[in-house]
């Protein structure tokens, strides 16, 4: 199952920057997280200072 990014994001970009295979994007209003390529490594969730990403 691929991680999502609530709407608790703070636009900070900690997440993108630690995504193994850059399935992390600036969305509109928050990051998002391309299904189709994460690995589920929860690597965003653990250096996100906010908990936005989740296990779907």
């Amino acid at each position: 199952m691929a991680y999502k990014i609530t709407d608790d994001c703070i636009s900070c970009g900690a997440c993108e920057a630690e995504c193994p295979v850059g399935a992390i994007a600036e969305g509109d209003g928050k990051f998002e997280i391309n299904a189709d390529e994460c690995l589920d490594c929860g690597a965003c969730a653990g250096v996100c200072p906010v908990e936005a990403p989740q296990a779907e």
